[in-house]
């Protein structure tokens, strides 16, 4: 995702391993972005990127159910994390370019989003492929981000 927002090739995509950081300028804002893997045996090391995090982008593989409980169980682990209260929450629920994606509305039902109130959030159906959806969505986290923050003034 963090690449082809970036307009960088996409020709090869694999899962990340360990993480990338990416600056990213976009519509005035920059953009400060740490794209961290999602293995179990990395998942303990991502509370080190914590740090002065105003958004939290939670990748979904909208082809995976199998998966959606661990993800949900890991999701609610992290935003009790002082370091993250008050984080928007942007959920993309990723491949639906595939025939075997689950729709955006289910998903947040398996990940149990609407009973989540202690962050600002929305799901927003993607393709990382395609690029289906990913600045609609890009543009709900800087807004809700800028408001928050323009209202902490």
């Amino acid at each position: 995702m963090l690449k082809k927002l970036n307009g960088e090739d996409i020709d090869e995509i694999s899962p990340t391993v360990g993480f990338n950081i990416k600056t990213l300028e976009y519509n005035g804002f920059k953009l400060n972005m740490w794209d961290v893997g999602g293995q179990k045996s990395i998942r303990s090391y991502w509370r080190n990127y914590f740090e002065q995090t105003d958004g939290l982008i939670w990748v979904v593989d909208s082809a995976d159910v199998d998966r959606m409980e661990d993800c949900k169980r890991e999701l609610k682990t992290l935003l009790i994390e002082e370091r993250l209260i008050g984080a928007s929450l942007l959920v993309l629920a990723n491949k639906q370019d595939l025939p075997s994606s689950v729709k955006a509305e289910h998903i947040e039902q398996l990940l149990d989003l609407p009973s989540l109130k202690s962050h600002h959030w929305k799901i927003f159906a993607c393709s990382a492929v395609t690029g289906d959806n990913l600045v609609h969505a890009l543009d709900w986290m800087c807004a809700d981000i800028s408001e928050r923050l323009y209202n902490l003034e």
